[in-house]
Parts: C-alpha cells; structure tokens; sequence
C-alpha cells in the first residue's frame, strides 16, 4: 500500500503532464512487448507464406516475376515492421512532454512570485513541478530506445534474411 501512497505523491508533485507521460509510456512498451510477441509467434508463418508463394512461381527471371517478389518482400516487411513507427514517435514525444511539464511548472514558479513573493515554500512546488517531467519523460525515452533499438536491428536483419531467401535462381 506504500508503494500507491509514492507513486500517487509522485504524480501530484509532477502534475498532470505525468499522466500523459505515463499513457504515452504504457502504448509505447505495450507495443514494443506487441513486437517481441510478433517474432516468437507469428513472424515464422509470414516468411513461410512468402517463401511458399515465391517458391510455387515456376518462373522467377522475367520482368513480371521481379516485380513479384519485390511485392512479397515489401509485403512481409510492412508486417516485420509492425509498429515501429509509432514507437519511435513515443520515444521522441516522451521527452517533449517532459519538456512541457517543465514550462507548466515554471509557469507555477512565476505564478507564487507574484503571488507570494520570493516564499521559497510556495515556489518550491512549481520547482518540483518543473524537473519531475522533465527527468520522467528522459527516463520514458531512453527505455524505449533500449527496446526499440533491439527490434529495429531485428526487422532490419529479417527483412534482409527474406530478401536474400527469395532466389531468381530456378
């Protein structure tokens, strides 16, 4: 019961940006888990599906077949691909929020000086206001680069695995 008691005290020193920050956070790592599910469940099937269209094609030279299996490949990528960029916007909007949790909290400050003068108690609030999105919205960021970059070098090295796989050679 601590831990809620912490976490709400953290969310009211922060201010309301923490709530988007943490939305954003919660879709972002919701689809990097959606993405680590693809490739231990289905993302055999779709190369399997892709090899067994391109391998039931009886000619694989001409013009027509070319244009083929750039559709195959461009196909099973959209899918090896999934949700990275939403993602990669998640990344880069986390610390943009924190950013605005900062200017929120500033304008706290500012708004207990002229209220109350220099009272260091009443800015102090705006002050915590300010760096605590600030340092969620890093923390969020750099979480999901972590995450993303382990999928990223995966879609790129599936994605190039499939375009070497799909031979002309028959």
């Amino acid at each position: 019961m601590d831990i809620f008691l912490e976490i709400s005290r953290f969310f009211e020193q922060g201010g309301d940006v923490l709530y988007l920050i943490a939305l954003t956070t919660f879709l972002m790592w919701t689809l990097i888990l959606e993405r680590f599910w693809y490739f231990l469940r289905e993302h055999r099937s779709v190369v399997k599906s892709a090899m067994d269209r391109w391998e039931s094609r009886e000619e694989r030279r001409s013009w027509s077949a070319r244009a083929i299996r750039r559709g195959l490949v461009s196909e099973a990528s959209a899918k090896i691909t999934g949700s990275m960029p939403i993602i990669l916007t998640c990344i880069t909007l986390c610390p943009l929020l924190g950013l605005l949790g900062t200017v929120t909290g500033m304008i706290q400050v500012f708004d207990a000086m002229a209220t109350q003068g220099g009272n260091a108690r009443s800015m102090a609030a705006g002050v915590s206001a300010a760096t605590i999105p600030t340092m969620s919205g890093m923390i969020a960021s750099l979480s999901g680069i972590m995450g993303s970059t382990f999928i990223r070098r995966r879609v790129n090295q599936e994605t190039e695995l499939l375009d070497r796989h799909l031979t002309m050679d028959h």
